[in-house]
């Protein structure tokens, strides 16, 4: 990259390579300076070199470095000086169109030039071969190669500087300016493929603009200045695509000026909305939708009765017969009778959008055929007062179409009146926006009705007619088009009507006869009739079968009567589950179209995107090619110029030359051109050598004697400076003495003030030397100092911790100990504790062991058969104890005062004395005696009896003796 201190010398630097024809390498260097981020301030040479670079751009064809290069100066004066980039944009698109124009005239110049060399000759032989080979002719010839190129590039022009100019709010007016200049040039040149992309990209920049609403420099279309310009624009776009005659791309224009009227709530100027309507009109009746036709020409007649004031008589009336006859001419029927569901949503989704666009907000969920209507519209136009206006001819036609019978002179009536209004028609001087209006379209429309409304009114006549008396009563269409014209008719139900070939008549019906709540007429009929004959003849019936029905006929009614309920409910159920499978089919249905569209889209996307990447790739490669020609064909003529040789012209502008040949072509040509070089050179070689030769002979005895007589002169010339050189010396040496003598005198006061000045300088040094080493003995004594208390402090801190550590080792030494004998303790106490416990359970097994005897002893002696085995002595306690059964009357006989019997519990307050008979009690282990169970006081806590029995519920005694573990007197508790 190449890097200028100031911009001037990069321009200078570019207008330098440009003379010597070098204008890739300054376009490169002034691309260089643009894209730096060096030069970001804006100033007057920026702008100048601006103006070089899209010159030299346009002059070469590259797009690409002008959008970046503009691209990039709008970064830098976007803020500062934004009328600049406008210049700059206008003097490239100025530029751009006249190289494009140039090149047409060029090539229409050399269309009608006369470039043959024999008059009489009217082709020559390779312009014949050329022209059956290519099978193009002259013009295509040169359009292609001079035209296209400069017609690509300033369509290219137009797109860059739509792209730049999209969201700057400071350059709407030159935005608008671009498109409109681009629509011209697709009008101009008939351009329909690029007028298509041109509005696809003019609808992607708004659609943008409101989806990132948070743009620095975003326009905005609240704005009165910026809405106006958009709807210029869109305007312009509806009027360009009606004169070319796309019609898609009029009513996508259309619905853009809606959405942008919705999206800004703001209705334009009327004269915007009249050119509006006229255009809807045009498009409606292209599209065949007569009836939103004839809405767009009640909307128009509206606007132009209400602000246009120089509206005369006359282009009111056409107006107003224009409206009539496009709403007589919707057809009398509607296209929805044997329509499926999908068909049915899409024509409803088409007929809201297109009456959102003649200004009628519908309801999604109402029908819109309720409202616009043929019948509403007529009735409208009445109310309005637009029949009025007409002409007289379409008044007539209206009421013969509308309200006049005549089903045989119908036709004979409306052929003239329609053969006046064809003659009607013309330009309109004070509406603008309607530059003509021609009545004879809508008379193919009004024969077509007045064919049906014959028919409908024959059919209430007749029932047979005979094909020649209905082809006389038509005079309008042959019968084969007055057949195709019932048949659709009788397909909406219309009118109900056959015809008979073989017997060559048309048979007619009766609609309601032909609906479809008769077409089961005589199944009814018969079951009339059978209702009727049971009502005359009733079954005879027996009265034994009725009495014995009679007493359940209640019942069976009742169930019969919940039969049909529950019928009724499973067949609404089904009904209803069929309708969601119906409508999950038809979503199915519509999710798999949807999904099958959108990748037939991606697939056409990507087929296009491949088509233009290759066509690019292409367009790259032939551009290289024919650069690379190019400076081939340079390059042969720079070296014929050498030569002063002309290269043959055929050969230049021959179809077969490629960059190979005329590459070996210069190349043989230099080739030659150096050895016929070479051979001239050796031969001057030659004629200098011997004419220097002879030179230098002569010259030889003459440079000798001018040798030595420089040598003479030289001698005189060194002897006479020597002795000049002697003599300053002299002279010099002579003054130094004088000077000595002079200065010796002085000699005696310099030496003592020397002397003074060193004295004063030593005793100065001395001081300093002393002030030093007290300084430094001061400095040395307070470090000293400073590191004996320093030393102290760490010796006191060293101490202060080692006391610290012992007195933390031996607190943690005394609680170690403390915890081992702590530990013993608790050890010593356990096994105490265990070994009281192990006491305790031994002694309760030894009196469990002395109850169960003394148990098992009453017991055998109060039973008088043998008695029960005992338990077993290492029995469980908890296990209950089986008894005899005269362990019932013991218990029995307790509550009348007799004495307790063994296994059973007793209250405390029931037991007798002790007797001296009760063994004595068991000394403890510590030597005092434990009273027995019977013997132990109320008061006393270790009571062996509070293992107190559980008895059953059966009567018999089963105590269970609980296992608890009686804790030790002395206060531990048991393990």
């Amino acid at each position: 990259m190449t890097t200028f201190a100031k911009p001037e010398n990069a321009l200078k630097r570019a207008e330098e390579l440009i003379n010597v024809g070098q204008k890739q390498n300054a376009l490169q260097a002034l691309h260089d300076l643009i894209t730096s981020r060096r030069y970001r301030a804006w100033q007057k040479t920026l702008e100048r070199i601006m103006f070089k670079y899209v010159e030299l751009c346009v002059d070469m064809r590259r797009g690409r470095f002008a959008k970046d290069g503009l691209i990039q100066y709008r970064i830098v004066c976007q803020q500062v000086n934004v009328n600049s980039l406008e210049e700059v944009i206008k003097h490239f698109m100025h530029l751009s169109t006249e190289k494009a124009e140039q090149a047409r005239s060029q090539a229409e110049a050399l269309e009608e030039a006369l470039d043959v060399d024999d008059l009489e000759a009217d082709k020559r032989p390779e312009d014949l071969m050329l022209s059956y080979v290519s099978g193009e002719k002259g013009k295509d010839r040169s359009d292609r190669e001079l035209v296209t190129p400069w017609f690509k590039f300033l369509w290219e022009t137009y797109r860059t500087v739509l792209e730049i100019l999209r969201n700057n709010s400071k350059l709407e007016a030159l935005y608008a300016m671009t498109a409109h200049r681009a629509f011209q040039f697709c009008k101009q040149y008939k351009r329909t493929t690029e007028f298509r992309r041109l509005c696809e990209i003019i609808r992607n920049h708004l659609s943008n603009l409101n989806k990132y609403r948070d743009q620095r420099d975003r326009p905005d279309l609240s704005a009165p200045e910026s809405l106006q310009l958009y709807l210029d624009t869109r305007f312009e776009q509806l009027k360009i695509a009606t004169e070319l005659e796309l019609w898609q791309e009029a009513f996508r224009s259309v619905e853009d000026i809606h959405g942008l009227m919705c999206m800004v709530k703001k209705t334009p100027k009327s004269s915007l909305m009249v050119v509006y309507y006229a255009k809807l009109t045009e498009i409606f009746w292209i599209s065949s939708s007569h009836l939103y036709h004839a809405y767009a020409w009640l909307k128009l007649f509206t606007l132009q009765k209400s602000f246009n004031k120089n509206l005369s008589q006359k282009d009111l009336q056409l107006i107003a017969s224009s409206v009539v006859l496009a709403a007589l001419s919707v057809p009398p029927y509607t296209h929805r009778r044997g329509s499926s569901h999908l068909e049915l949503q899409n024509e409803k989704e088409r007929n809201l959008r297109m009456a959102n666009l003649i200004g009628f907000n519908l309801d999604p969920k109402v029908d819109g055929g309720e409202v616009l209507s043929r019948s509403n519209i007529l009735s409208e136009l009445v109310l309005k007062g637009v029949l009025s206006c007409a002409t007289q001819e379409v008044k007539d036609l209206y009421h013969l179409l509308e309200h006049e019978f005549l089903p045989l002179d119908l036709a004979s009536k409306i052929q003239p009146l329609l053969v006046k209004i064809s003659k009607l028609g013309g330009k309109l001087s004070s509406a603008s926006s309607v530059h003509e209006v021609q009545l004879s379209q809508y008379v193919p429309a009004l024969e077509k009705l007045a064919t049906l409304r014959l028919l409908q009114q024959v059919s209430r006549v007749y029932q047979t007619l005979k094909i020649e008396s209905l082809s006389q009563m038509i005079p309008f269409f042959d019968f084969p088009v007055v057949e195709k014209i019932s048949v659709d008719a009788v397909k909406h139900n219309f009118i109900a009507m056959k015809v008979d070939h073989i017997k060559g008549v048309v048979l007619f019906g009766n609609l309601g006869l032909e609906s479809d709540g008769f077409q089961d007429h005589l199944t009814v009929f018969a079951g009339s009739l059978d209702k009727a004959r049971t009502m005359i003849y009733p079954p005879v019936k027996k009265a034994s079968k009725l009495g014995e029905m009679l007493p359940g006929l209640a019942d069976l009614v009742d169930k019969e009567h919940k039969r049909l309920l529950a019928r009724k409910s499973i067949i609404e159920k089904r009904k209803e589950e069929q309708e969601l499978l119906l409508l999950e089919m038809e979503r199915n249905a519509e999710l798999k179209r949807r999904k099958q569209q959108q990748i037939a889209e991606e697939e056409e996307k990507k087929r296009l995107a491949s088509e233009v990447e290759k066509r690019k790739n292409q367009m790259i490669l032939e551009e290289i090619r024919d650069k690379e020609l190019e400076q081939a064909k340079a390059l042969l003529e720079d070296v014929g110029k050498q030569r002063k040789k002309k290269i043959k012209k055929s050969f230049l502008d021959g179809e077969n030359v490629t960059k190979q040949a005329i590459m070996e072509m210069a190349l043989s040509e230099q080739l030659r051109e150096r050895q016929e070089t070479e051979k001239k050179l050796l031969k001057l070689a030659k004629t200098m050598d011997h004419l220097e030769r002879a030179k230098r002979e002569e010259a030889a005895p003459l440079i000798e004697a001018a040798f030595q007589q420089r040598l003479v002169e030289e001698k005189v010339l060194h002897e006479r400076e020597q002795q000049l050189e002697v003599e300053l010396s002299r002279q010099h040496h002579d003054g130094d003495l004088k000077e000595k003598n002079r200065l010796a005198r002085m000699l005696e006061n310099k030496t003592i003030f020397q002397e003074k000045v060193v004295q004063r300088r030593q005793s100065e040094f001395d001081r300093l030397r002393e002030d030093r080493d007290r300084q430094i003995q001061q400095m040395l004594q307070a470090r000293r100092q400073e590191r004996d208390a320093i030393r102290k402090k760490i010796f006191y801190v060293r101490t202060e911790e080692e006391k610290q550590r012992k007195l933390q080792e031996e607190e943690e030494a005394r609680k170690r100990e403390e915890a081992e004998r702590q530990r013993k303790i608790e050890e010593e106490r356990r096994a105490k504790l265990d070994e009281i416990a192990e006491k305790q359970r031994q002694r309760e097994r030894e009196l469990e062991e002395k109850e169960r005897q003394r148990r098992e002893a009453l017991l055998g002696r109060s039973t008088d058969g043998p008695s029960r085995p005992s338990e077993p002595v290492g029995s469980h306690p908890s296990e209950p104890v089986a008894t005899a059964p005269a362990a019932a009357a013991a218990a029995a006989a307790t509550g009348a005062g007799a004495p307790p019997s063994a296994g059973k519990y007793v209250p405390r307050f029931r037991r007798p004395e002790v007797s001296a008979q009760a063994p004595p009690p068991e000394p403890d282990r510590w030597g005092s005696s434990r009273p027995d169970d019977r013997t132990s006081q109320p008061g006393d806590r270790w009571r062996s009896d509070d293992r107190r029995p559980s008895f059953g519920a059966g009567g018999g005694s089963k105590s269970t003796w609980s296992s608890s573990r009686v804790p030790p007197r002395g206060g531990g508790s048991a393990r």
